[in-house]
């Protein structure tokens, strides 16, 4: 049988298996030591680019809540950002949320009247590009955080955990499904990942091609710590000052850059 040439090919994700044992066993204490380093570089942070008092959406990562980014969204309070909870208590990975978290982007656009960005941490910037690609009308930017966008079906060190309350089949999805969870919204995104991460794969949290408006961005530092890393922080708000139709590549200068392994 001859192949259809109008069959789209199955999606194939970035090569990589799960972080090692070792970059998981330490992800607390270096987490705890990123904390540290926060501290100790506050002050510098906040000459970081300032806001413009749009409204910032922040989507917490898989079991965890908004508890845990009280410091991002701090710190986005801070730089002039109106930062949002998501509102949806424990992100237990539903389907449903992403019809919940579209629900809560168009509350608080229709309460600020211009666009939302949305800053997605791990499972929850894979829901905020899912909603970007749904309204992108209502959106200005998408910035994940060691997000597993391009390869959610493959291992992990949090998969045992999901399969635990779904299902070892409550992942699985059609390949027409994967390739939309891969595909990049049509707005501005960035994509941070650190090859330090313990918890997903740092190859997965990759866009496989960056273009005008998309672009990934390593950093150093383990995955519970992308919330309060000063490199996040600062990148997150360098994206965030930029317009909707201005939108130009991060690329650091100066000493900043060393924050940044591809840049210094």
């Amino acid at each position: 049988m001859t192949a259809n040439p109008s069959i789209a090919q199955p999606f194939i994700p970035h090569k990589g298996g799960a972080p090692s044992k070792l970059l998981l066993l330490t992800e607390g204490g270096r987490a705890a030591f990123g904390l540290g380093v926060y501290a100790a570089t506050r002050k510098i942070l906040k000459y970081a680019p300032k806001g413009d008092g749009h409204p910032v959406l922040v989507v917490p990562g898989f079991m965890t809540g908004d508890i845990t980014t009280v410091i991002l969204r701090s710190f986005l309070k801070d730089m002039g950002y109106a930062p949002k909870t998501w509102d949806m208590g424990i992100n237990f990975g539903r389907p449903e949320y992403a019809e919940r978290l579209l629900q809560r982007l168009e509350e608080i656009q229709a309460m600020y009247g211009g666009k939302v960005s949305i800053v997605g941490w791990s499972l929850g910037g894979v829901f905020a590009r899912e909603v970007a690609k749904e309204k992108p009308e209502l959106v200005r930017q998408v910035i994940t955080l060691g997000s597993p966008f391009s390869g959610i079906q493959e291992e992990n060190n949090a998969r045992w955990l999901y399969d635990l309350l779904h299902g070892p089949k409550g992942m699985d999805m059609d390949s027409d499904l994967l390739r939309e969870l891969h595909q990049t919204p049509p707005v501005p995104t960035t994509a941070i990942y650190s090859k330090e991460d313990g918890i997903v794969c740092w190859q997965h949290c990759m866009e496989l091609d960056e273009d005008e408006q998309t672009q990934n961005v390593r950093v150093n530092g383990s995955h519970f710590g992308l919330g309060h890393n000063p490199a996040v922080l600062y990148c997150m708000a360098d994206r965030l000052a930029q317009g909707s139709e201005d939108w130009k590549t991060f690329d650091p200068k100066g000493l900043v850059s060393i924050l940044y392994p591809d840049f210094c």
